[in-house]
């Protein structure tokens, strides 16, 4: 693992009057005036800026004015369960008289609206059907639809492909000629721009002239869970919503549901950050569709019932566990596969599959093995009917999503269907078709990629000085973000005497070191290091990435390096 210093641009931007070390912060991140750190909602970038937002609206005020039964298709995943939730919260607020929501079952339906869930969906007998965090490449299931004689709005966040479905209105920031300025908000995020056009318009109309405005702002704390937890850029627009969805839940106004998670994972809601939202509630609301069905998670966020919402969260908690074992052994499963090959002879693009493997858990494993090898890697499983499916995690400097178009292109039969982001991209393809893959996947990234961008990288925000390792820093950086993907928590290294290393739990250490001078003694824990290695009575020094952070013991509050990277030195 390699620490390079982040990099800065050449003049520092004024920010206020901010500390130094906060306006370096920032500055290395892209903030390059005061007015991108305000998080109020009034900075929202207008949502008239939204291709397709007029159609949309008026498409709903006619469902609203006449009745209609309007159906919510989401996806199965966290990103999917918050946008199914806030259109179906946000549509009964705005005074919807029959909305529901239907999420396909991934392992019968797979990704999307297919003419499959169209036929699921026309029990229903809906008039309307609305689309949140998928359709954009449903061309099949919108013609299916439109032929059952619905009307359609799809609301997506996903790169469209060559065509795009013919609904009665599409919003999405990444559709072409949409000249949104944030192309990175999530499917909640569209979803709620959406709903935030619509009350305008019925404001317009007169529709609250006798009766309060709904406020749609209750639902903040759901699009800053979905945002986070499909690691969205965090761009100015998102970090305004995650940072009110944050405040929301700090104060104690958060949904039921979303209470009853950090219940039962003992997290303190006036203390909760952006990274909790990502690795403590996400994974818990993701286990639903990753194992099951994601119906449960949705119920659980809609419910006003905080008993029955405690109830939903316990057997959230419990599908995170078997998922966490699930994931344990593929993990050593596809170490196995790789134990045996020489460094210099590894696919610089990786893809393992093994037939036991679990449709639901690929993702994360692929996510697991990417970060353990530092190079693109898709995971398969078996999906029945000869098929495989997919789910890649790519690198920095790798569109995962456009390396499968070139391939799709190069080899026209290979793959039956693919979408995705730069980061993250699924598939499908004929199980007979995945050696011929696996060599052209590896083909396409050794194309971009030199032996070079694979070796492990952490961007460093410098050393601190003696001095700054106090609790003022620590939790002024805790209050600086919200921090998440593209706009990362502050790093930073150094190196320091080993005064005491122990494990607790299966792989975490918690040691005890002293800064290079020997003058302030500090405590810090690495998750999921290596066993082979520590703990080593050894190594009496060692280098550090680390973050600062806020540890709370039994009422009182001190300062915790949480160790990113850690090597002997």
């Amino acid at each position: 693992m390699r620490i390079d210093p982040r990099p800065l641009p050449a003049v520092l931007p004024f920010l206020g009057e901010l500390p130094p070390l906060l306006t370096r912060l920032y500055a290395a991140r892209g903030v390059q005036s005061e007015a991108e750190l305000d998080k109020s909602l009034a900075r929202l970038i207008p949502y008239q800026q939204l291709k397709g937002i007029d159609a949309a609206v008026d498409l709903l005020v006619t469902a609203l004015e006449q009745r209609q039964r309007i159906l919510i298709v989401g996806d199965f995943d966290a990103d999917g369960a918050t946008a199914s939730t806030v259109g179906t919260l946000g549509l009964r607020l705005l005074g919807a008289a029959h909305v529901d929501y239907l999420v396909p079952n991934r392992f019968e339906y797979g990704y999307g609206l297919t003419p499959e869930i169209v036929a699921v969906a026309l029990q229903r007998q809906p008039q309307l059907l609305i689309t949140v965090d998928n359709g954009i490449s449903s061309v099949e299931g919108v013609a299916a639809a439109k032929a059952a004689g619905l009307k359609v709005l799809v609301t997506d966040h996903h790169l469209p492909g060559d065509e795009l479905p013919a609904a009665d209105a599409i919003v999405n920031p990444n559709q072409p000629g949409c000249e949104f300025p944030s192309k990175a908000l999530a499917g909640v995020g569209v979803i709620f721009y959406v709903l935030m056009a619509l009350r305008a318009r019925l404001r317009s109309l007169g529709w609250y002239e006798n009766k309060p405005q709904p406020n749609i702002g209750e639902l903040l704390d759901l699009v800053a869970l979905g945002s986070v937890a499909d690691v969205v850029p965090l761009d100015a627009n998102n970090r305004i919503l995650v940072y009110q969805g944050l405040e929301r839940i700090r104060a104690g106004r958060a949904r039921p549901g979303i209470k009853a998670i950090l219940e039962v994972a003992k997290r303190d809601h006036a203390r909760i950050t952006s990274t909790d939202l990502g690795f403590i509630l996400g994974p818990r609301l993701n286990a639903a569709g990753r194992l099951d069905d994601m119906s449960l998670g949705i119920e659980c966020l809609l419910t006003t019932d905080f008993a029955a919402a405690r109830e939903m969260a316990a057997q959230l908690d419990g599908m995170n566990q078997d998922r966490k074992s699930i994931e344990q052994g593929m993990q050593r499963e596809a170490l196995a596969q790789l134990k045996d090959l020489p460094v210099e002879s590894m696919p610089y693009g990786l893809c393992l599959f093994d037939p036991e493997w679990h449709q639901g858990v690929i993702g994360i494993l692929a996510s697991r093995m990417k970060e353990r090898y530092f190079r693109p890697t898709i995971a398969f499983a078996d999906a029945g009917d000869g098929l495989l499916k997919g789910s890649g995690r790519s690198v920095p400097g790798f569109h995962i999503r456009d390396a499968l178009a070139v391939v799709a292109s190069q080899h026209p039969t290979l793959i039956a269907k693919y979408g995705g982001h730069a980061m993250a991209a699924g598939l499908t393809l004929p199980e007979a078709n995945f050696p011929l893959f696996a060599e052209a996947f590896d083909a396409e990234v050794r194309r971009q990629l030199r032996e070079e961008d694979l070796t492990g990288r952490l961007l460093s925000d410098g050393t601190l000085a003696v001095e700054e390792f106090h609790l003022e820093l620590a939790r002024a950086l805790r209050n600086a973000g919200p921090w998440g993907q593209h706009f990362p928590e502050p790093l930073f290294h150094g190196v320091f005497q080993l005064v005491e290393q122990r494990v607790v739990g299966e792989r975490h250490l918690k040691v005890v070191l002293k800064s290079e001078c020997g003058s302030v003694k500090l405590d810090g824990i690495a998750f999921g290091i290596d066993r082979d290695i520590w703990p080593n009575p050894t190594i009496r020094w060692v280098e550090l990435a680390y973050k600062l952070d806020v540890n709370e013991f039994r009422g009182q509050e001190t300062v915790q390096l949480m160790i990113a990277h850690i090597e002997p030195r």
